[in-house]
């Protein structure tokens, strides 16, 4: 019910003005120029975001499930990711900002110690980059808890076989593990990706206004003097449930036949 009412609330809300009367006028809007560069902008946002914290993820989890190393690593770090892939929102704004802000304690210690001025680079913590940053704090330890059950499910056996066979570790991983892997991972970016689409706090918290993505321009109809059209806001909400829809859908996909390839 907390998940299925406001779904509904909002795609009544999409097609009604303000006096309750249906209209399209909000699905055409979400067509108007700054309305499709929000979505574009959290597009990439999320897909950089998904892309980075899958690819680093993976190497984290690979690490510590088959890279021989010390037993104590492997508990330590699925406990860190279960709490960092959780730590989001107001606390991660102002954790970030603190740190790579324009006064934080990275930026002073490289300008101090190195006499690296990290902003004359270019690189502000209220950018594209800075929030897709921000947004690998939590995508890499969620995609190490994703993924480590996929590198269990890999059998020692194949290996072995590919070891008897003649097989190189390069074509063990090209010709086995990766397509057996493969769904996994593809599956995760897709979670990842709906994970990033999705968060609110964070973003609005560090970047405020200054980037127009759509969680913050939703915000804007809804809660702003300025661009206050509560339905437009409904519509853009309605668009972010679809996009997030057909992601988790991907990835629902993706896990039922990984789960049947190691099966």
């Amino acid at each position: 019910m907390f998940l299925l009412l406001p779904t509904a609330y909002l795609m009544v809300g999409a097609f009604q003005d303000g006096d309750g009367n249906f209209t399209l006028n909000n699905i055409r809007g979400l067509f108007e120029a700054n309305v499709l560069d929000a979505y574009w902008m959290s597009i990439k946002i999320s897909a950089t975001s998904a892309f980075g914290g899958a690819v680093l993820g993976c190497l984290l989890a690979w690490s510590a499930v088959m890279g021989k190393l010390p037993a104590w690593l492997r508990p330590t770090l699925m406990t860190f990711s279960g709490v960092a892939s959780n730590f989001a929102g107001v606390p991660l704004a102002f954790a970030f900002l603190a740190t790579l802000g324009r006064l934080g304690l990275v930026t002073m210690l490289l300008k101090s110690l190195f006499d690296i001025n990290l902003y004359a680079t270019g690189f502000t913590i209220l950018s594209f980059f800075g929030l897709t940053l921000t947004y690998l704090y939590f995508q890499i330890p969620l995609m190490v808890l994703i993924i480590t059950p996929a590198l269990d499910g890999l059998k020692k056996e194949w290996r072995e076989a590919s070891d008897c066979l003649g097989g190189t570790a390069v074509q063990y991983w090209r010709y086995v593990a990766l397509p057996v892997l493969w769904p996994s991972i593809v599956g995760a970016m897709l979670l990842l990706f709906a994970n990033a689409f999705g968060a609110v706090a964070t973003a609005y918290a560090l970047t405020g206004s200054s980037l127009n993505i759509v969680p913050i321009l939703l915000f804007a109809q809804i809660r702003g003097d300025v661009l206050h059209n509560p339905n437009l806001g409904y519509a853009m909400a309605l668009g972010m449930i679809v996009i997030t829809g057909l992601t988790n859908a991907g990835y629902m996909l993706l896990r039922s036949r990984a789960e049947r390839r190691s099966a």
